[in-house]
């Protein structure tokens, strides 16, 4: 018998991203920064990458559950705050970092320099938040 794998990321909100997946954010959200930034600087490959990717979401949606945990934080509501919100830090708050949180509310995701790091580190830091106890 096989372990049943997480459900940590949605296909759902994959497809959507992937409405702007020429810019990466399909890819940044299944953890996937290096070939997410290699998408923002060419337009997803040209579109052509952008393309292909339509069909392997699915795939590139399976490693992500195996790979991240799920937990009491949910990755796709992260996502979403980093999108629209993140320049305000509300993802920061979500997570329960609150003094990182005051300082990308402030400062507009510390200068966009923080927003980038977030768009890299993300999910990560949304296993290290779903591993401590509650």
């Amino acid at each position: 018998m096989q372990p049943i794998a997480s459900d940590s990321h949605s296909k759902v909100m994959g497809y959507i991203l992937w409405i702007f997946g020429f810019m990466g954010a399909h890819r940044f959200y299944y953890g996937k920064p290096i070939t997410g930034t290699l998408y923002f600087f060419t337009l997803g490959l040209f579109f052509i990458g952008w393309i292909i990717d339509l069909f392997l979401i699915p795939a590139m949606d399976a490693e992500a559950d195996n790979r991240y945990p799920e937990g009491h934080t949910s990755y796709t509501l992260s996502w979403i705050f980093l999108t629209f919100l993140g320049f305000f830090g509300v993802h920061r708050f979500y997570m329960g970092k609150w003094i990182t949180g005051i300082i990308w509310f402030f400062t507009g995701g510390l200068f966009l320099l923080g927003y980038l790091y977030d768009l890299w580190t993300l999910n990560e830091q949304v296993s290290e938040v779903n591993r401590e106890p509650l």
